[in-house]
């Protein structure tokens, strides 16, 4: 599929496609899907290199793997029978475009995630006879982070931490790819991602000030009103849906420790402990204060 972000398009690629749809919140997905079932060929060009600002915050962070979880999914439910009544491509193309990219890659990435690392694993000490081997608690789950780590040999340092936090954001993929798939309320939201170069633009532009003269003025009412500062609340405040979860996976691990014995207390410590850390906002950049 083409990217976003990057990607150089033909005009008559995207007449041809009938132009740009609004219908889920990955435009750019669904008119490279269209397109790919009209017979057109991307072309990957890895020599070019192009820069992406970062989200600002976490929170914007959040919004954005949101939109990006749950359009995926919404747009598999949307292009289904388009796909597969297709006659321009062939089958092993639909197969590839329905099974490895939205079934496995959008879909079953999130859920699988989410439901064996932070929810089989830790409700497992609480059942005796519920034993998983230890090929699938250590071996499988270091081979898969080894082989996405191939990806950035000069992040392998990060890896754990990166795997860590990737089981974090599962908690949010999986809610936003059953948003798409249900079509619920937040289904087609679309919060604009705040980008770090955004937030760090507080000085005013100044260029070609230099000769203007000040004028102070005793005013007896403001121009401008003064703003009143709001309470925060928790729940604005903190991630709660990540304390809530890292708190149950602690006490789970807790569990393992006293009674259960089974000697996943050590992964569930580390991966509740970054629950918290990303519950309590421990984590990303904040933007400078304009107060």
């Amino acid at each position: 599929m083409l990217p976003g972000t990057a990607g150089v398009w033909r005009i008559s690629a995207i007449n041809d496609a009938g132009g740009w749809e609004d219908r889920t919140t990955v435009e750019d997905m669904d008119l490279a899907v269209r397109t790919a079932l009209l017979g057109w060929k991307f072309v990957y060009v890895g020599a070019v290199k192009v820069g992406s600002e970062l989200p600002s915050t976490f929170k914007a962070y959040r919004f954005q793997q949101h939109r990006w979880s749950c359009g995926p999914a919404n747009l598999f439910k949307k292009m289904l029978l388009d796909i597969l009544r297709n006659k321009k491509v062939s089958f092993w193309s639909k197969l590839h475009l329905l099974y490895d990219f939205f079934f496995v890659g959008k879909i079953a990435a999130h859920t699988v995630t989410f439901i064996y690392y932070c929810f089989a694993i830790p409700v497992s000490v609480f059942f005796p006879e519920i034993q998983i081997p230890l090929w699938g608690v250590v071996y499988v789950p270091t081979v898969i982070t080894l082989c996405k780590a191939l990806g950035s040999p000069s992040s392998f340092h990060l890896v754990i931490l990166w795997v860590l936090f990737d089981n974090v954001m599962s908690l949010h993929r999986i809610k936003a790819t059953i948003t798409g798939l249900l079509d619920t309320r937040r289904v087609n939201e679309w919060v604009v991602t705040e980008k770090l170069g955004d937030a760090n633009k507080t000085e005013p532009a100044m260029e070609g000030l230099d000769d203007v003269q000040v004028i102070d003025v005793e005013l007896s009412t403001p121009l401008v009103p003064k703003l009143e500062k709001r309470r925060t609340r928790l729940w604005d405040k903190y991630n709660c849906s990540e304390i809530f979860v890292g708190t149950c996976i602690i006490i789970c691990g807790c569990y393992d420790v006293l009674y259960a014995k089974k000697g996943y207390c050590i992964y569930l410590f580390i991966q509740g402990l970054a629950f918290l850390v990303i519950g309590f906002e421990y984590i990303g950049t904040r933007p400078p204060s304009t107060e």
